[in-house]
Parts: structure tokens; C-alpha cells; sequence
């Protein structure tokens, strides 16, 4: 079950990484920052794009607690080839995306927060 749930979740990722087209990779990370599935180009490794989703899921939640807004929902950082955006998909993990530098944001964040809903879901949160 947990396998096919995987399955469903790296589907769903591609599906997103290809109707989207300023989505270049997604993957979801646990909390602990092992990757629960992705679609991520060959040259990208998943143990690192796990490990600072999580290091930043970290940072963001607590940030966001100290300064009192509320819980954690959206990271976004931008860097001269582009965004990576970590969103919650339910309580025990994120969803991180690289989109291109010229991604139209809200398009970006509406498909993000429909997908991690669908994850959420599909991982029972």
C-alpha cells in the first residue's frame, strides 16, 4: 500500500512538473527529511534536495512561530536562475518546486497549493 501510495505521489509530481511549464522539479520530503517521492531531473540529487527542504521547513516554522504568524504554510526563495517554494502537504511532510526565473507567481501558487492538497490527501492528512 505504502508503495503504491508512492507511486501515486511521484505520478502526481510529473503531472505537475508537466502541465505547469515554469515547474521544472518537484519532490515531497518528510519532516525528517527523507524523500517520500519526486520528479527531479537526472542531475539533481534527491538525498540533498531532501535534506535542505527540511533544514528549511525547520527554519521557516520556527521563524514564522517567533514571530507570531500564525503556522507555517509557504517558503519562497529567490535566486537568480529561479524559485524554490516549500509548502505544507499535511502535518508530516512539505512540498518543494524549482520554477524558472520567469514563472508567473500566481499561476506557480495556485497549481503548488492544489498539488500538496492532493498529497495531503494521499498521505492521509
Amino acid at each position: 500500500m505504502a508503495n503504491s501510495r508512492s507511486e501515486q505521489i511521484s505520478k502526481l509530481l510529473k503531472t505537475l512538473s508537466t502541465t505547469t511549464p515554469d515547474i521544472e522539479a518537484a519532490a515531497v520530503v518528510d519532516n525528517d527529511g527523507l524523500m517520500i517521492a519526486s520528479a527531479l531531473p537526472g542531475d539533481v540529487e534527491d538525498d540533498r534536495v531532501a535534506a535542505m527542504s527540511a533544514a528549511l521547513l525547520g527554519m521557516s516554522e520556527r521563524i514564522v512561530r517567533e514571530l507570531g504568524r500564525g503556522s507555517f504554510s509557504l517558503a519562497m526563495l529567490r535566486g537568480s536562475g529561479g524559485y524554490t517554494i516549500l509548502t505544507r502537504c499535511g502535518a508530516e511532510a512539505v512540498l518543494a518546486v524549482l520554477a524558472t526565473d520567469s514563472a508567473k507567481l500566481g499561476l506557480i501558487f495556485l497549481d503548488v497549493s492544489r498539488a500538496a492538497k492532493d498529497v495531503g490527501r494521499l498521505l492521509g492528512g
